[in-house]
């Protein structure tokens, strides 16, 4: 997958729809577009300074990007865990099955049953810092989200708005077939101490050297809370199937990336930060929408997950304001 990206900077990978005369040329060691996929090759921050913008425009998609790779810089005031906004997004955001970030600047606004309402691009990232960073959103339209915005959409430069995401190749973790032995605690746990504890420790505290994160936490107080995309197991096994061991991708078989992602997320972590005050209660609400695929208030190992009022770390708040419902009415 590694190759994959340099094969995108040095323009190997062509931009255009897989299975027409200019067809993309992929490497043949990742997976392969099928045919009428939209294939996006992201600019580069090099591209960026050849380009012919206005320089404070380039002074902002910079800083952007820097905010990105990143986001602990912002540590105690919109993060409040050893999550980057590269730990999920890996290659800057540009990584294909990473979740590479462009295509969210494109298919925005639009609806996203895990709100139940119609979200833009700022919404998106503010869901990202409440959730996967167990933080507060920097404000809509202050500095740092319009850095923000402002590098996801240079990411799109070239890509028609609009289209329809789902031929998108590389776009988000690409869901694995349901496992045929379904998941085991088990066996995650083999999996996971002789392939992610190296990084992420034993404990799942991942890795801090001198103040500074080198790899994250994947549970704990440090660690995403319960209402991340990546506790739901089918999210959090692509991950891991297309992404992990770093500099490994597709090591894992399918199975063991069920498995481990299992093991990872019957772990405790943060808050959800929907919580009602029960997690019977917080899970029924969010069941369809979300939690149907994630052991929050579920019995593992005779505990009950998410049973608790755990902030998590210095975090001294639940629910970010911007997660308020809206209904863009006038009343």
């Amino acid at each position: 997958m590694r190759r994959l990206l340099v094969a995108l900077v040095a323009g190997v990978l062509a931009p255009g729809v897989y299975g027409t005369e200019t067809s993309p040329r992929v490497p043949t060691n990742v997976p392969q577009p099928e045919e009428g996929q939209f294939v996006h090759v992201p600019p580069t921050m090099d591209d960026l300074e050849n380009n012919d913008m206005h320089p404070e425009l380039k002074r902002v998609i910079r800083r952007g990007r820097d905010l990105f790779v990143n986001t602990q810089q912002l540590r105690g005031k919109n993060v409040f865990n050893n999550m980057n906004c590269n730990s999920c997004h890996m290659g800057e955001g540009r990584l294909p099955f990473s979740a590479p970030v462009w295509p969210a600047a494109v298919v925005l606004p639009n609806y996203r049953g895990k709100n139940d309402h119609v979200n833009n691009l700022e919404e998106r990232i503010a869901g990202c810092f409440s959730f996967s960073m167990n933080g507060k959103p920097p404000e809509y339209g202050s500095d740092d989200m319009v850095a923000l915005a402002a590098y996801h959409q240079w990411l799109a430069k070239g890509v028609p708005r609009y289209q329809d995401g789902s031929t998108m190749y590389g776009r988000g973790y690409p869901r694995l077939p349901e496992p045929e032995e379904g998941m085991s605690f088990e066996r995650g746990e083999q999996v996971y101490q002789e392939s992610c504890a190296i990084c992420h420790g034993e404990d799942g505290s991942g890795l801090v050297q001198n103040g500074e994160v080198v790899f994250p936490a994947v549970w704990g107080d440090d660690s995403y809370n319960w209402g991340a995309g990546i506790t739901r197991h089918f999210t959090l096994a692509s991950f891991v199937k297309h992404n992990m061991p770093l500099g490994q991708p597709n090591k894992l078989t399918d199975q063991q990336s069920w498995d481990v992602a299992y093991y990872i997320n019957s772990h405790e972590r943060p808050q959800d930060p929907r919580y009602t005050g029960d997690v019977k209660e917080t899970r029924e609400k969010y069941l369809e929408t979300f939690h149907k695929h994630t052991n929050y208030g579920l019995e593992v190992n005779g505990r009950l997950l998410g049973d608790h009022e755990n902030l998590g770390g210095e975090k001294d708040f639940l629910k970010p304001e911007v997660l308020r419902s809206r209904s863009f009415t006038a009343e």
